[in-house]
């Protein structure tokens, strides 16, 4: 892990310091960024305003009343010197997302099958086979980037972006994966859709999927779908490609 034993720190503003602890995406990424914030939230204690991770970094802000940029930052250089992963499969919930895959709420089934050279049934195998990791939550509220995808399906985002991507699809990108959990547009393509509720305002935290879950796609058929509540109206229009 030699970027985690070298990482850099990058001032963000007046109550805030960048941990760059990567520079390229990997799945064990997260087990230091976990060791990472949980490490920063019992050093700063009150002075911890909040902490927002990505695949590679963490922003830690602070609130510079209680503790100065320059004591805050000799505070994560004494985190990271000390720093050790998390075990891998200690921390995150497990959370199983029922799935229909289908060109009708997945329009873009079918270009994932191409890119790929394989078959839509293969398609479905290969994301539906995997636990993915949430890496972070941005873009629209209650929105996970989850990863790693299988190799053969990554793909580009869409040269035109959607204005409308309904709520509940699932959709690939690169090597991430997610599930939109508002009616939002978006560039991803969308490979399916699941009945549940992402994010919810009645809800503790409004958001289902947090920051270290695990998230696993279950292929469901269309009654299965609808009887859990889900919404099986059309995609409106079509990509542009």
């Amino acid at each position: 892990m030699k970027q985690a034993q070298l990482p850099s720190l990058e001032r963000a503003g007046l109550d805030g310091w960048m941990v760059r602890l990567f520079d390229s995406i990997e799945e064990n990424n997260l087990l230091w960024l976990t060791a990472l914030a949980e490490e920063c939230e019992a050093a700063f204690g009150d002075a911890l305003i909040d902490l927002v991770p990505s695949y590679t970094t963490l922003l830690v802000v602070f609130d510079p009343l209680r503790i100065s940029p320059c004591a805050a930052r000799t505070q994560l250089i004494d985190i990271l010197a000390r720093l050790r992963p998390v075990e891998a499969g200690t921390s995150g919930t497990l959370h199983e997302l029922p799935t229909w895959y289908d060109p009708h709420v997945g329009p873009d089934l079918q270009r994932v099958a191409d890119l790929s050279g394989v078959s839509v049934e293969s398609v479905v195998e290969a994301h539906s086979s995997r636990e993915y990791r949430v890496f972070a939550l941005g873009f629209a509220p209650g929105f996970a980037f989850m990863g790693l995808l299988d190799e053969t399906l990554t793909c580009p985002r869409l040269d035109t972006p959607r204005q409308k991507v309904p709520a509940g699809s699932v959709a690939i990108a690169g090597q991430q994966t997610a599930a939109y959990p508002v009616v939002t547009p978006g560039g991803w393509n969308l490979i399916g859709r699941t009945p549940t509720r992402l994010f919810d305002r009645n809800r503790e935290g409004f958001s289902l999927l947090r920051v270290g879950d695990r998230v696993r796609f279950v292929p469901v058929s269309r009654d299965e779908f609808e009887s859990q509540g889900g919404d099986a109206t059309p995609t409106e229009g079509e990509s542009t490609r």
